[in-house]
């Protein structure tokens, strides 16, 4: 501030401000100096009443503007000398500087003729440097905007630019048509985009989801806005009438449906479509709850498609609830119930098929709900993964289930019962496993080789590299670690080599068939083999007969749990401390 002061201070040329009624109200050196009064007896006098200001060329606020647009000059020649040739302060001017109605000062500038040229030049590099600043300004809002309105990753609207579209639409009335089409929300969530993404890679991911934005795109009418979402959930925004809205999702899901190739794999895509139609005119004080409520509406209508079998489309019934909200109150509750007293932990024996004798037990965590009672992880795990609260749901059955082993240990239980705790992706991405295992062991006092982590195919799968690194980790500490589910998933054998793996647990989907299906005994018998060819323990999952168990010892299966030998249960119902799994 004290720079520009200056700068106006001793400027070149002589500056003024004028209040509305043409007074003085701040004048620089210059321009005193060229009157010859002092600064303080011009502030609230008249002008151009203190003329004759010498040989100026005199520009105002009205002017400039006018220069700067046009490049014209308005000047007005003032007097020189008095008629007795010296200079006089009283002496009026010919020329009258009229103040403006606006309330803002009149900025008066006066140059000696002799630099006018110069001046005019500076004028007009500066109108140029002006406008070329707008432009950048202008270029750089216009990025912005598309910075904050489009995904970055499909170039469809993101969350922000459809919920400004949508605003748009029923903002100017597209509610009441004589056509009858109005803004209507076609909410698609794709099926099975989690399995493809941890199969084959975040990046492979990445460029399904651009093949599903050009195809929605493509599908889509012109003038339609089409949106990512979030994470595989996209909206295409567009006016129709509510009985043609399943037309335009019936094509949506026809070119979603064309198989695509990803490293090699052909897929095909199926997405599950919710759909919601604006029903009435929206006053503009309603319009941003208008606008949520129809992506809620959509959002539920989707929920109720997917869970009527998926790759299809649901319209809004009235009265349906909110699956998003309820989802909300459940990881809410869930949060409470990590923190209070109503998880539960039950054990599910595994036995040595050779002996006949206790191996271990899984962990598996119940939630004993306060007015659903006791809930299986089928109802919340997948959201408690999705959501991040798996981190310290996570957490917890670890900490209770190495606690139970020691106690189980006071109890005088069989010596070495391992304990099996499962880990989920987002568990196995987080940099904090290996130190929470690390603390939890050593806090408990139980030796690390009796806890068992449990890792699914396609967890590990996800991004082998980053799960290889983790593993050794985790290795180092002396626990083990078991593939779960093995068969299910896309697993490369090579990078199943280079994990540092001790079991794999043979899925249960093969188990219940292998002793009516030849293929089914066929790849229990290669998994085995396959286990034991690399130095791993094989055991089987979702053993419930006395013949899957024989089959399995007679294919040489080093453990077995299911239903068979016991169901989950508390740890006061476990066969312990004889160690014997009655069968």
């Amino acid at each position: 501030m004290r720079d520009y002061a200056e700068l106006w201070e001793h400027a070149p040329s002589g500056q003024l401000l004028l209040d509305d009624d043409g007074l003085i109200t701040a004048v620089n050196a210059t321009f005193a100096s060229w009157t010859g009064h002092a600064v303080a007896d011009l502030l609230g006098t008249p002008f151009p009443a203190l003329l004759p200001i010498g040989d100026r060329v005199l520009y105002t606020t009205h002017s400039l503007p006018q220069l700067m647009v046009t490049g014209r000059v308005a000047e007005a020649s003032v007097q020189v000398n008095g008629a007795d040739g010296r200079r006089h302060p009283a002496l009026l001017s010919a020329t009258r500087v009229t103040a403006g109605s606006s309330g803002a000062e009149t900025r008066i500038v006066l140059v000696d003729a002799r630099q006018r040229r110069r001046y005019e030049e500076e004028l007009l590099a500066a109108r140029r440097r002006a406008e070329e600043s707008q432009a950048l300004i202008a270029q750089a809002e216009a990025e912005l905007t598309a910075l904050v309105h489009h995904d970055s990753l499909t170039g469809l609207l993101n969350r922000a630019g459809l919920l400004h579209a949508l605003l748009g639409r029923l903002g100017e009335g597209r509610t009441d048509r004589a056509d009858g089409a109005v803004p209507t929300v076609l909410f698609l969530d794709l099926d099975g985009f989690k399995t493809v993404n941890d199969a084959l890679g975040h990046t492979s991911g990445d460029e399904l989801l651009q093949v599903v934005a050009r195809r929605l795109r493509r599908a889509s009418r012109a003038g339609a806005d089409v949106a990512r979402f979030a994470g595989d959930e996209f909206v295409v925004l567009d006016d129709v009438t509510p009985s043609a809205a399943g037309g335009v999702a019936d094509r949506l899901l026809d070119v979603l449906a064309e198989p695509v190739v990803l490293q090699g794999v052909e897929l095909v895509l199926a997405a599950s479509v919710g759909i919601c139609s604006a029903e009435v005119p929206v006053a503009p004080a309603d319009l941003t709850d208008a606008a949520d409520l129809l992506l809620r509406r959509a959002d539920t209508a989707m929920y109720r498609a997917k869970a009527q079998g998926r790759g299809r489309w649901e319209a809004h019934r009235p009265g349906t609830a909110d699956p998003g909200a309820e989802r909300l109150v459940l990881l809410e509750q869930l949060r409470a119930a990590i923190r209070g007293d109503e998880l539960r932990v039950h054990y599910q024996p595994r036995q040595h098929l050779a002996s006949g004798t206790m191996s271990g037990v899984e962990a598996l965590v119940r939630w004993q709900h306060p007015t659903r009672g006791l809930l299986q992880p089928a109802e919340f795990i997948d959201a408690a993964e999705e959501s991040g609260v798996i981190r310290d749901l996570g957490a917890w059955v670890l900490t209770e289930a190495v606690a139970q082993a020691v106690r189980w240990d006071a109890a005088g239980g069989p010596p070495g019962l391992q304990v099996a705790v499962n880990l989920s992706a987002r568990q196995l991405a987080d940099p904090d496993l290996v130190p929470r295992v690390a603390g939890v062991l050593a806090l408990a006092g139980l030796p690390a080789s009796r806890l068992v982590l449990e890792i699914t195919e396609t967890a590990l799968m996800s991004d082998p590299d980053e799960a290889l690194g983790t593993l050794q980790e985790l290795r180092s500490l002396g626990v083990l670690l078991a593939v779960d589910d093995f068969g299910t998933g896309y697993s490369s054998f090579t990078y199943l080599k280079q994990f540092p793996v001790d079991e794999l647990k043979i899925d249960r989907s093969f188990v219940t068939g292998m002793t009516t299906d030849a293929g089914d005994r066929a790849i229990v018998a290669s998994c085995v083999h396959l286990a034991h060819a690399m130095g791993l323990v094989a055991v089987a999952e979702g053993v419930e007969t006395a013949d899957e168990r024989d089959a399995l010892r007679a294919l040489g299966c080093d453990q077995a749990q299911g239903y068979f030998f016991s169901r989950p249960v508390p740890s006061s119902e476990l066969p312990v401390p004889g160690g014997v799994v009655p069968t």
